[in-house]
Formats: C-alpha cells, sequence, structure tokens
C-alpha cells in the first residue's frame, strides 16, 4: 500500500517533546545575567504574542545532529514572527525552518573561545541569524555582529559605549555592571520590579503634589 505524506508525517515521532540538553548556567552571576535580560524584554513587550525568547535552550537544526547529540544552543535567543508558548526545546524542522533573529552568548573562561569562534561561525554560516552579540558578565565585555552580505561585520558602539540592534529596535549596553536594553532616546528599560516601583513613585510624587496645593485626595 502506498502511503500519503500526511501518512507518513503521521508516523513520525512528535519532535516538538524532544528535551533541550543544554549544561547548566556557569555561575549564579551568569544566571541573573541572563534572567534579566528574559525579564526586560518579556516586560517590555508584554502585549505581544509573536516572539520567543529561548534561555540555556538547545536548538535541534537537524535530524543528524539530533542523532549525535550535536547539541547547540546560545545562553539567549530570540525568534520573532512566531507563535509565544511555552516550549521543551527550539525545533527547526518543527517551527517551518525558523531559526534566531538574534543571539546572545554570555561568556565564561571556560566557553569564551567556542562562542567567539565555533558558534559564531554557526551562528554566521548555517543558523544566519542576523544579530549575534556577546557579553562578559566578569570582564563586562560587550561585542555585537550583524549580517552583512551574508557575513558578520561588528556593531559600532555609540558615545555612550552601547551597541544598537535593529532586531529588537533597543541598545544593548553595560550599566552598574550588568547588560541592560536601553531604548532610542536612552531609557533603560526596566525590570517588571523596577517598572512597578516607577509607577508607585509616580502616584506618590501626584499625590504629594496635590497635597501642596491644598487638595485633600478623598479616602
Amino acid at each position: 500500500m502506498v502511503m500519503t505524506a500526511q501518512q507518513l508525517a503521521d508516523l513520525m515521532p512528535d519532535a516538538t517533546q524532544i528535551e533541550s540538553d543544554e549544561p547548566e548556567i556557569e555561575s549564579s552571576l551568569h544566571y541573573a545575567q541572563l534572567a534579566l535580560l528574559v525579564a526586560c524584554l518579556e516586560w517590555l513587550w508584554r502585549d505581544r504574542t509573536d516572539f520567543f525568547i529561548g534561555a540555556n535552550l538547545t536548538i535541534y537544526f537537524s535530524r543528524q545532529q539530533l542523532k549525535h547529540r550535536d547539541c547547540r544552543g546560545p545562553d539567549f535567543f530570540l525568534v520573532k514572527k512566531t507563535q509565544k508558548h511555552p516550549r521543551k526545546s527550539w525545533v527547526v524542522w518543527e517551527e517551518d525552518g525558523k531559526y534566531p533573529d538574534l543571539t546572545i552568548e554570555l561568556l565564561s573562561e571556560s566557553t569564551a573561545e567556542v562562542d567567539q569562534t565555533l558558534k559564531k561561525e554557526l551562528y554566521q554560516d548555517r543558523f544566519r541569524t542576523y544579530e549575534y552579540f556577546w557579553f562578559s558578565p566578569d570582564t563586562l565585555e560587550l561585542e555585537g555582529f550583524r549580517l552583512v552580505n551574508q557575513v558578520y561585520e561588528a556593531i559600532a558602539a555609540n558615545e555612550a559605549g552601547w551597541l544598537w540592534s535593529d532586531g529588537l529596535s533597543l541598545y544593548l549596553g553595560v550599566e552598574d555592571g550588568k547588560l541592560r536594553y536601553f531604548q532610542p532616546d536612552g531609557q533603560r528599560v526596566p525590570t517588571p520590579e523596577e517598572a512597578a516601583w516607577q509607577a508607585q513613585h509616580r502616584v506618590d510624587q501626584l499625590a504629594a503634589q496635590i497635597q501642596a496645593m491644598g487638595i485633600e485626595p478623598e479616602a
């Protein structure tokens, strides 16, 4: 009996259930930095449902790679124009062939050489990831690259030392020893906690101004 393409597909295992196979984060400093990057972008894009953020999550890009357990996963990656929902890993052939639009590696003494050579080549030549950044939470080194004619070219820093990301429409820059996002006007993208504090601070300021005018706020 000749099987249809759909019948063949129905017999294939569900690759979306493949677990991530990434090693643990290098240190608490690296973990805190990764959590900060995720939390701030999730807050900024809280009304959007067309993106996915991967944090220390394996990207499976070929069945051969999966067979040999040749795992590759950036510390942080962003895929745009996709559905926002939890995933156990990013399986390219289950995601309409989509690769990350942006990746960030957090350098450490044990991973820096691979991140700056082998992974850079992978993201440039195989993933065709538009923008690639690396940052060291230890030395505060920050570099960024953008695909130009299929080759990574270094992104020039502005006067503040920040790097512009076309994919994010934000700057990436170091402040107080941490990698943060900054709006085009220079405003730092807050964490949810910082945003809540800022909102409460504005309420308190407004209440103080009203009282200074001799108007008692209603109970």
